[in-house]
């Protein structure tokens, strides 16, 4: 059976090159919407923490219909931390559009998601974005994209893509370069229907559908979304629900949705080469696949590229816990975790031997960061350990994940990231122009040694530099990377922080709170301007006399507290601390709260 009305994309990208512009723009001509004027921009993107920070955490789908053909549309994450989400949205797909900025060119990013599109034996038709922009390079990029290509090992088919000269912002499409001053999005829409593969695939064989997302309705519940590869399946119909364990049951799906734009459409019936969402399937996981019940058929389940950094999340234990959370039990932060992993493809949870704590692994910082920051938001409690990368034991040896790391950097602090990153055992491999008064660096260098780099680039190259890493796969153990010796301030009094108090510790160091704030003895409240701890007592209050100064009160001058994010706080924290993370605060602490205890500790590791 050939569905010539239906093409299924994916939209594919770097961060920042405009692919989410690109779908709003496609749903805006697409003449299905009454008044396309009111489309939010970057429509997709509903989740608040991908509005805050501008990018896609969370692949979703949409459609629109050109010349009679469904064009089912796909915007994926352009972040590496979020490649599970690209790989198992690919096996949707037939084609990509593969956007790139036509003044940056190919990123470390737009290489990653390409090399799971081409693996994938996905068609790809090349966007060249923000044609209209001052510093636009088409031939340039062009020829960068085809080298990667290459690179990257592309069939002939592959090779043979056709490229769309554009501007998502203005909504116009080319096929040549320069853009015209006025036009629309008809030769993208034209050149998918020519290039883009349509399904292909037997409607009367035994009924497959792998699940690939999974949703939620307030109304219908749980939501399992996928693409039918082969066979029918009509309202009504039982189905074998074939999970990754081998275990089948019999279900009935109770709605059957398609997309239209950014509604749920009811059907009645759907067919190869349809994505379709099935309501009633409430023990369905990704990977598992919606098959024939007389003639099971499952198809082999999404494979991910393995997590690389762990962290240890537990219960709340600080003298503040309960005060700000709904949600603080052991049983509720499991519930939650367990729930994150049936739809978080790329994140592992495991129970450890404390039942209070549980093992979370993901890509990277930025992957487990988003899942604590949206945890907290929904009103959980927990704290968090120092993140550690994964090592793996071979009969070569012990192993670590390596990242090949991508700076662009002002020319003035090329020395002083190089600086920087000597400590961290990085390898420099290439070094080239990327703009005027622009460096690129590229590095090769362990997962450990990135670990809390990002606040130290920012701030070295005073907020002008660019970072971007991918997993370079695993190399033998190079050995430990010391620790930049920070010491810590440390309050001992529980109470709230006083100017007067501050006024003093802020000689002692930079602080990360203000006047007002409170505290808990063991909490870390500022870094101490030198390697060793320091306790403090920032709650003493001025003694009160009836003697007046001989010249008027000088008024205290605070210098304004570093406020550590939940991200620059995983960067921040040390193996003897843990980020205590509530709805309202992230606040830094020592593991062990009691002075006496940790100075014993410390006696401990030093006579060991």
């Amino acid at each position: 059976m050939e569905r010539q009305d239906v093409r299924n994309i994916a939209i594919i990208a770097h961060v920042d090159h405009g692919k989410t512009t690109l779908v709003d723009a496609m749903l805006k001509q697409s003449g299905m919407f009454r008044d396309p004027s009111q489309l939010q921009e970057r429509a997709l993107d509903a989740n608040p923490l991908e509005r805050e920070r501008g990018i896609t955490i969370l692949a979703k789908n949409t459609a629109i219909t050109y010349r009679g053909v469904l064009i089912n549309i796909v915007d994926t994450p352009g972040h590496a931390d979020f490649g599970g989400e690209v790989e198992r949205i690919l096996s949707m797909v037939d084609g990509a559009l593969l956007v790139v900025d036509a003044n940056e060119g190919p990123m470390p990013q737009t290489r990653y998601v390409l090399q799971k599109a081409l693996k994938a034996g996905l068609r790809p038709v090349v966007v060249l974005n923000k044609m209209d922009r001052e510093g636009a390079r088409p031939e340039e990029v062009l020829e960068a994209v085809l080298e990667l290509f290459i690179d990257l090992e592309a069939s002939d088919d592959q090779l043979d893509f056709p490229v769309i000269y554009a501007s998502a912002k203005a909504g116009i499409a080319s096929n040549t370069a320069p853009l015209p001053p006025e036009g629309n999005l008809e030769p993208l829409f034209e050149a998918i229907l020519a290039h883009i593969p349509y399904p292909v695939g037997d409607e009367t064989a035994p009924l497959q559908v792998l699940i690939t997302t999974l949703d939620h309705d307030d109304y219908v519940g749980r939501l399992a979304i996928g693409r039918v590869r082969q066979g029918r399946l009509t309202l009504g119909q039982t189905v074998a629900l074939a999970h990754a364990d081998g275990t089948v049951e019999r279900v009935r799906p109770s709605k059957l949705y398609g997309r239209i734009g950014l509604k749920r459409v009811e059907l009645e019936s759907v067919t190869v080469g349809d994505i379709v969402t099935l309501a009633g399937l409430e023990d369905a996981n990704i990977g598992d696949t919606v098959t024939d019940p007389d003639n099971p058929q499952p198809l082999p389940p999404i494979s991910v590229d393995e997590p690389t950094l762990t962290i240890l999340v537990g219960v709340n234990t600080s003298p503040f816990a309960g005060l700000e959370g709904q949600f603080i039990t052991s049983r509720q932060l499991r519930d939650r975790l367990f729930r994150e992993q049936q739809r978080n493809v790329a994140l592992r949870v495991e129970e450890t031997e404390d039942a209070d704590v549980f093992r979370v692994s993901g890509r990277g910082e930025l992957h487990i960061g988003i899942l604590l920051e949206e945890m907290r938001r929904e009103g959980y409690e927990m704290e968090v350990s120092k993140p550690e990368v994964i090592l793996k034991e071979t009969p070569d040896g012990l192993m670590e994940p390596m990242e090949r790391l991508y700076l662009d950097v002002p020319d003035e602090y090329v020395g002083a990231v190089m600086e920087l990153l000597g400590p961290r055992r990085a390898t420099m491999v290439a070094m080239g122009q990327a703009g005027p008064g622009q460096t690129r660096l590229e590095f090769v260098i362990s997962a450990r040694g990135l670990l809390g780099f990002r606040s130290a680039f920012i701030n070295q190259t005073r907020g002008y530099g660019i970072m971007n890493h991918l997993f370079d796969g695993y190399q033998p153990y190079s050995g430990p990377i010391e620790e930049m010796p920070r010491g810590a301030l440390i309050a001992i009094e529980t109470g709230t922080a006083t100017a007067y108090a501050l006024d003093n510790a802020q000689e002692r160091g930079v602080l990360f709170i203000g006047p007002g704030t409170p505290v808990y003895a063991g909490m870390v409240v500022g870094e101490h301007s030198r390697p060793s701890d320091l306790e403090i007592n920032v709650c003493k209050k001025k003694h009160v006399t009836n003697m007046r100064s001989s010249t008027a009160e000088e008024g205290i001058r605070l210098t304004p507290p570093r406020v550590l994010t939940l991200d620059q706080a995983l960067e921040y924290v040390k193996s003897d601390e843990l980020v205590e993370i509530t709805p309202k605060s992230i606040r830094l602490r020592k593991a062990t709260l009691d002075p006496h205890q940790r100075k014993r500790e410390r006696i401990q590791r030093q006579s060991s």
